[in-house]
């Protein structure tokens, strides 16, 4: 007979086992002998008090037969060579995970992806550090995987009533991950982990008789009668299908034109906006577990923060310990920060966007874009951007209690933004009402968290790919697209997820609801 127990333990004994299973023992009033073995089903860690504890949640067996260590398997997929047809427009996590998902259902997916595999990607990720050379094409957000593959693999979500996150998770183990994320409060996998995962996704697809398509940009939907037909790529080749899931991801400007151009209905959306901000990560481990120094026993550590600034949410998103900062352009002309972590977060800088929300009348000034209003107010900026830092990837940077001052750097140290810096009075790139509420909100949240408000901070900006701009509607129930049938607008860049554990979810739900309308 099993037992589940919730306990706190320190961190010297939540990496030992036998040091756990001591400590149950004692909590639970038996001898270590009595127990067989201790499962750990959820880790947490609780740096709110000075005396820094783990948390668990713990499996207890007490007879030798009674745990079964089971291996994470993949379903049993089968061959679909022969299937119907569905086309997937993307490559990302919406576009994979609905291609899995229609092959377990018994339909072939066809998915075309603008990008290359991840390997190819490396080089124009290189090209971009290097050379301040944009493909348009393979860059940090378009490619095999999307913008997680090398944008760090968080699968962190708050999305619980979406869909099964577990299932997702247990999926990625079953393509490669470490089953660590199976128990981690806020699992993560790495940049330089996740694309072979997703490499083991593309070949099971193909395996199973669907098709990858890479390089393959959508230029134009075939639609008759308000029903789909199939698509048009940058060649003039055609693909037929009745029955396509387009999960292009936030940055798929030139899909959102197109819809737009075609009079299919979609609806400018808000997004937040604002800097990605680089501190030492020894800093952020002495504030998050007030100590001189972390040791081995306890990771880089993370924060997160929230203000109401000025009527509206202010706070960090996509937290990097131990990471980088990186440039996320997708078009020549303009400059954008994206961060990631190794598995390990084993670099010396911490960042996070820290961001504002943004309302729609913001976008007044892009009225006449319609509903394309917010993707050129993002558009305005990055521009703006790119041009005070010189129009190269370089990127304007500037101290953190400078920028709250509205006093120029002098000098900004290297950081770990490898195009480069460029010293820049941040309120340039934004609105003056931005410009205001980061001063303001920077001042808050040096109150929250002692020393976070320190010129050992750089700024970059603009952190501005947060969300998609534009949601593409769709039926609630159907998961169709209000106008055009046969139309499945998926994940991110339809304005349905937020991140690669709900856009994974996501695209699994819009290939179930294309297996029920073609059996129904």
């Amino acid at each position: 007979m099993s037992q589940e127990l919730l306990l706190q333990v320190a961190p010297e004994i939540a990496v030992n086992d036998q040091l756990i299973k001591e400590q149950v023992a004692k909590l639970i009033r038996v001898s270590v002998a009595d127990i067989k073995h201790i499962s750990i089903l959820k880790r947490s860690i609780d740096a709110r008090q000075k005396s820094i504890k783990i948390n668990l949640k713990v499996a207890i067996y007490f007879q030798e037969d009674e745990f079964i260590e089971e291996k994470i398997q993949l379903p049993d997929y089968k061959n679909v060579s022969n299937s119907p047809e569905v086309i997937v427009v993307g490559a990302g996590p919406a576009g994979l995970f609905a291609a899995l998902q229609l092959i377990e259902l018994g339909l072939k997916p066809i998915v075309i992806e603008r990008g290359k595999d991840v390997r190819g990607r490396r080089r124009d990720l290189k090209a971009i550090n290097l050379e301040h050379i944009v493909n348009e094409d393979s860059n940090y957000c378009f490619g095999e995987g999307g913008a997680g593959t090398y944008s760090d693999g968080k699968l962190y979500t708050r999305s619980k009533k979406r869909g099964d996150v577990t299932r997702i998770l247990e999926l990625l183990v079953g393509f490669g991950a470490s089953d660590d994320i199976l128990i981690e409060a806020h699992p993560h996998i790495g940049t330089n982990k996740l694309p072979k995962i997703i490499q083991d996704i593309r070949e099971k697809i193909i395996e199973m008789g669907g098709k990858v398509l890479f390089e393959t940009r959508l230029t134009d939907i075939i639609i008759k009668n308000n029903e789909v037909q199939g698509i048009v790529n940058q060649t003039g080749d055609t693909i037929l299908s009745n029955k396509i899931i387009l999960a292009t991801g936030h940055s798929a400007r030139d899909i959102f034109e197109l819809l737009d151009q075609k009079n299919i209905f979609i609806e400018a959306k808000p997004f937040a906006l604002g800097v990605r901000a680089e501190h030492p990560q020894s800093l952020i481990d002495s504030i998050q577990y007030s100590c001189d120094y972390r040791g081995e026993l306890l990771p880089p550590a993370p924060y997160s923060i929230v203000k109401q600034v000025g009527g509206r949410g202010m706070y960090s998103f996509c937290m990097c310990p131990g990471g980088v900062i990186a440039p996320c352009a997708t078009s020549p002309g303009e400059v954008v920060t994206n961060g990631w972590s190794p598995s390990k977060r084993d670099q010396a800088t911490a960042n996070s966007g820290i961001v504002i929300e943004l309302k729609l009348e913001d976008f007044a000034p892009y009225s006449k874009f319609g509903a394309l209003a917010g993707l050129e107010f993002q558009k305005s900026i990055e521009q703006k951007a790119w041009h005070l830092a010189g129009e190269t990837q370089k990127v304007p940077a500037q101290r953190m209690v400078d920028f709250t001052k509205n006093s120029v750097s002098s000098e900004i140290p290297k950081t770990s933004y490898v195009p480069g810096t460029t010293s820049v009075e941040m309120g340039q790139v934004f609105p003056g009402f931005l410009s205001q509420i980061l001063r303001e909100g920077f001042s808050e949240f040096g109150k929250s968290m002692k020393g976070y408000l320190t010129n050992e901070a750089i700024l970059h900006a603009p952190e501005s790919r947060t969300s998609s701009p534009v949601r593409i509607p769709r039926d609630a129930i159907s998961l169709e697209h209000l106008q055009i049938k046969g139309l499945y607008p998926c994940g991110e860049g339809a304005g349905y997820a937020g991140g690669i554990i709900s856009a994974a979810i996501d695209g699994e739900k819009c290939a179930i609801k294309v297996f029920e309308a073609l059996n129904s």
